[in-house]
């Protein structure tokens, strides 16, 4: 990878992995198959759904539609996984794929089209569009794990009442360039 751009998405994607498997070590399995309402999606089903997507998206990426035959998005949707290391083992594939597709993309395949559902992309504008839609999904399973585990929840980022702390200790720094992920 010898891209900034690139570089910035693939630390981006890494961050809202770090956000599940964070969430994930604080719930056990019947909590990750919660649902709060009828049709509402669990931890479970948002992971399901999610490695679908990723691996539907990510496998073949500059030579193949993102949505591929073999994806059955309606079963994503059905909660079967069956234990808490079956779900982080197939989150962990999905993840796997998309990293290891970023990892061979170049500069020179940014401006490439491909397509999704024969809607054509840059390179460039799948990954934002992707990124997007897991950031979106990262953000529910987050909040739901907030929610189940309530005042036992472990904060992901800068806890009620912490911000100036956090603040006085990143102005006591000296300025430099990094991402910010790269503390985590």
């Amino acid at each position: 990878m010898n891209n900034s751009y690139l570089e910035s998405a693939f630390k981006q994607f890494k961050y809202y992995k770090s956000l599940g498997d964070k969430t994930f070590e604080q719930l056990r399995f019947e909590e990750l198959q919660k649902e709060f309402s009828q049709d509402s999606n669990s931890i479970s089903i948002i992971v399901k759904h999610l490695v679908g997507n990723m691996l539907s998206r990510w496998t073949n990426f500059l030579n193949e539609d993102g949505e591929k035959p073999w994806r059955d998005r309606d079963f994503e949707f059905v909660d079967s996984y069956t234990s808490k290391k079956e779900l982080i083992d197939s989150w962990n594939t999905g993840w796997d794929c998309l990293f290891n597709t970023l990892n061979q993309l170049t500069t020179d395949n940014l401006n490439t089209i491909i397509y999704i559902r024969n809607e054509g992309h840059t390179v460039t504008e799948a990954i934002n569009r992707q990124l997007c839609h897991y950031a979106y999904h990262v953000g529910q399973i987050v909040f739901l794990g907030k929610l189940i585990k309530g005042t036992e929840w472990k904060s992901l980022s800068i806890p009620k009442g912490d911000s100036s702390k956090y603040n006085q200790e990143k102005f006591d720094k000296e300025k430099m360039r990094k991402h910010f992920t790269d503390d985590l």
